[in-house]
């Protein structure tokens, strides 16, 4: 079973021209949509709007995501070090 994409989970886009790219979920738009940053060309201020199907989620989770996205602590610099583990892994490795 495919672990829910919900806030802080670190996804792997598996469409599209950023295909292999490592993300972080932001927060979900509806059941079709979410929104994501990788703090590099995607950073907190300028978040893509992925659909759910186009990534594959990871087991990872960033710590104290909610409570730092909410207080507004949470820069773009710590989402590219999380993802830093992400970026030569393929969909084989994640399984």
């Amino acid at each position: 079973m495919k672990p829910e994409l919900k806030g802080g989970i670190a996804a792997i886009s598996q469409a599209g021209r950023d295909k292999g790219r490592p993300y972080v979920v932001l927060y979900e738009l509806d059941a079709d949509f979410v929104m994501v940053c990788d703090g590099g060309i995607r950073t907190m201020d300028r978040p893509k709007k992925k659909r759910r199907k186009h990534l594959l989620p990871t087991r990872h989770e960033m710590p104290d995501f909610a409570s730092r996205l909410n207080g507004k602590t949470l820069r773009d610099q710590e989402i590219r070090s999380f993802l830093e583990r992400f970026t030569n892994l393929t969909p084989t490795d994640l399984a």
